[in-house]
C-alpha cells in the first residue's frame, strides 16, 4: 500500500518509469519500496460511436498520509509521466480506513 491503478499509458511506459517513481514514492512516503504496487488495467474507451485513445489516469489507494504527502505523490507521479512523453495525466485518492482493511483476514488497523 499504496497501490497505484493506471490505464491509459502504454506498458512501456509504466516499465520505464516504475523504478524511479517507486523509489521517488517511498521516499515521500517514509517506507519501503516493498509497499508499492503499480498496475496496468487494460481499457477501452469510447466517444461518439467510435473507439478513442484512454485518458491517462492513475488512481492511488492508500491509507490517508495527509495532505502534503498526497501532494507531493500527485506530482511526483505526474512529472515521472509527464518526462517519460504522457503529456497529461489526471491522479485520483481513494482512501482506505486502516480498519475496514485486512490482510490475510487480519484487520490492519
Amino acid at each position: 500500500m499504496p497501490q497505484l491503478i493506471v490505464k491509459g499509458v502504454e506498458h512501456a511506459v509504466l516499465a520505464q518509469v516504475s523504478g524511479e517513481l517507486v523509489e521517488e514514492m517511498a521516499r515521500i512516503c517514509g517506507c519501503g519500496t516493498d509497499n508499492f504496487t503499480i498496475d496496468a488495467l487494460q481499457t477501452v474507451s469510447f466517444f461518439g460511436g467510435t473507439t478513442v485513445p484512454a485518458y491517462p489516469f492513475v488512481e492511488i489507494a492508500w491509507f490517508d498520509r495527509g495532505q502534503a504527502v498526497q501532494d507531493e505523490l500527485a506530482l511526483a507521479v505526474t512529472a515521472h509521466l509527464n518526462l517519460a512523453g504522457v503529456d497529461e495525466v489526471e491522479v485520483a485518492f481513494k482512501v482506505y480506513k486502516e480498519s475496514a482493511y485486512y490482510i490475510n483476514g487480519r484487520v490492519c488497523g
